[in-house]
Formats: structure tokens, sequence, C-alpha cells
């Protein structure tokens, strides 16, 4: 047998519920947006290149914040308090 009596004792945090760390319609739709926005406001700071490219590209990043807080309001994100997910179709 094995002598227990110097074991060290292991105390667990409660099991956490699954998430799908952010891999939701609203999060992939917002960071697609803020990419291509940062991207586009990149080159808007290349010498020679418009300095209009950098509003867009701020305009286009503001623009998918908001898109993906709405997505997440609509239930295409993570669950909330007050907002049932919903559940993509599965076709077999």
């Amino acid at each position: 047998m094995t002598d227990n009596r110097n074991a060290e004792v292991a105390y667990l945090p409660p099991a956490v519920p699954p998430t799908n760390h952010g891999h939701t319609t609203a999060a992939w739709t917002a960071m697609i947006g803020i990419m291509v926005g940062v991207a586009i406001g990149a080159v808007g700071m290349l010498p020679d290149v418009s300095d209009v490219l950098v509003w867009v590209g701020a305009v286009i990043v503001a623009g998918a914040l908001v898109l993906g807080a709405v997505l997440r309001n609509l239930g295409f994100g993570q669950a909330k308090p007050g907002v049932t997910p919903r559940k993509a179709s599965s076709r077999h």
C-alpha cells in the first residue's frame, strides 16, 4: 500500500461552464472589420497617401465595434443575462 500520511491536499475551483472563447458570428464580424479598418488606416499613414484613409479606417473600426455589439444583442454572440443565444441550425 501507499503511505498517504504526507499527501498534499489539492483544492480545486468549482467547474466553470463551457464557453466558446469568442468563436461566434458577432466576434468574427467585429474582428474582421477591425482588422480591415486598421489595415486601411495603416495605408493612410504611408507617405504620399491621402490622410483621408486614416479617417476611413477609423470609421470602419468604429462601425465594426457597433455591428459586433448589435449582433451580440441579437443573440449571435456569447450568452449574457437577458439575451438568449441563437443556435446554428444543423443539417445532416
